[in-house]
Order: C-alpha cells, then sequence, then structure tokens
C-alpha cells in the first residue's frame, strides 16, 4: 500500500488511524524484500490476524501499490481515493512533475 507523506494531504490523518490501529498491540512484520531505495517493503499484521495495509486501505487513508502488492488491495480502494491522494498516485504512475510541484509550494508557504 502506498499511504501519503507526512506533510502531505491526509499524511497525519493516515499516520493517526495507523497510530490508533496499532496502539497497545505487537505487530507481526514479514519482510517481503528491500526496494531499489534500501526500503524495506514488509506485511503487517494486527495480532488478530488483521492485515494493517488492508485496514488503511479500507479506511480511505492509503492506495494499493500494484509493483508490491499484485493488486491485492485495489478491491478494497474507497471510490475516488486516488483523486483524494492524488500525490502517492503521482509517486506510483511516475508523474513526479505533480510531486515536485507540491512540494515546491510547501517550502514557499
Amino acid at each position: 500500500m502506498d499511504a501519503p507523506e507526512l506533510n502531505h494531504p491526509y499524511g497525519q490523518k493516515a499516520k493517526w488511524a495507523l497510530h490508533r490501529l496499532c496502539k497497545g498491540h505487537t505487530i507481526r512484520v514479514e519482510v517481503t524484500e528491500v526496494d531499489h531505495y534500501g526500503r524495506t517493503v514488509a506485511k503487517c499484521y494486527l495480532p488478530d490476524g488483521r492485515d494493517l495495509s488492508a485496514e488503511m486501505v479500507k479506511m480511505g487513508l492509503a492506495i494499493d501499490w500494484p509493483k508490491f502488492s499484485g493488486r491485492k488491495y485495489s478491491h478494497l480502494e474507497v471510490p475516488g481515493v486516488r483523486k483524494k491522494l492524488f500525490l502517492a498516485n503521482a509517486r506510483q504512475t511516475g508523474r513526479m512533475d505533480t510531486w515536485h510541484q507540491f512540494e515546491d509550494q510547501q517550502w514557499r508557504a
């Protein structure tokens, strides 16, 4: 899944939703790979077996990232979420010009 960065629209909301899901729990992590930037890619599960990525996608605070999930979460996406989380979608679709324009505006604000 792909969630917004903290300084992007809905970033703080996504952070606190994930915090509420995880607070007080031991999370089981299954590392699946390390991407070409050196970031760990993993599947994360709550003690009751719920998949954290699925939960975030169902809440509309993350989108499926087919490159890593094989479209496992795409059917859980809420209508309009890719427009709402346009920067995460831009990252996935290679439209980094949109990403950089947003970042530049943040620096000027």
